[in-house]
């Protein structure tokens, strides 16, 4: 039994992330270059600079994840939330470098590794403890790279989810699909996308 939940567990976190990345990209796709690099006010962050931190975030969390401490030596943050002779083509190419860092990290874990502890700035973490720290991070600021997009895009914005007033059609649009293993997130923009 015990097995079958670290296999279920790993299975849905994958999928998790994956769909986390679906999610930021199709908001991202949105935003015209303007708008990837505004801000609302003077304090908050840009699309730009929440995929250039979130990237960052990855590339020091997930490389070398089972033998090294999470946040690497050579990780500068602060520098994550200025812009430095970044374009939207450069930070849109670290973010792919570190979302394939995290899932060549964790797609090949096995049952065994499940039973490791690793490290997070010297703190010890199982490693269901590393994965959900790191999920719960990325759509935090997920969620902020959506809501930004939304925002700027306004009227002109396509959803990402289930359509306001359009509960029902989601529902039968479930019940008439063949089980392919789609939830949540995922079958949310697959009905955004089917133009229902």
């Amino acid at each position: 039994m015990t097995d079958e939940i670290v296999t279920n567990f790993h299975r849905d976190a994958v999928s998790s992330f994956r769909n986390a990345k679906k999610l930021a990209e199709r908001a991202i796709e949105q935003a015209s270059d303007e708008e990837f690099f505004a801000t609302i006010d003077e304090e908050a962050n840009s699309i730009a600079l929440i995929v250039k931190h979130i990237s960052g975030n990855l590339r020091s969390r997930w490389t070398d994840f089972l033998t090294t401490d999470g946040e690497k030596p050579d990780r500068n943050r602060d520098t994550e939330f200025e812009l430095i002779g970044d374009d939207r083509v450069s930070l849109m190419k670290f973010w792919e470098d570190g979302w394939q860092i995290l899932f060549n990290a964790l797609e090949p874990l096995g049952i065994d590794d499940f039973s490791k502890t690793i490290t997070i700035r010297g703190e010890p973490h199982t490693i269901v403890e590393a994965i959900n720290r790191q999920l719960t991070h990325y759509s935090y600021h997920i969620g902020q790279i959506v809501l930004l997009a939304k925002h700027f895009r306004s009227k002109e914005w396509k959803t990402l989810s289930i359509p306001k007033n359009h509960s029902a059609e989601f529902n039968q649009f479930l019940a008439g699909r063949e089980m392919d293993g789609k939830k949540g997130v995922e079958s949310g923009l697959e009905f955004s996308e089917s133009g229902k």
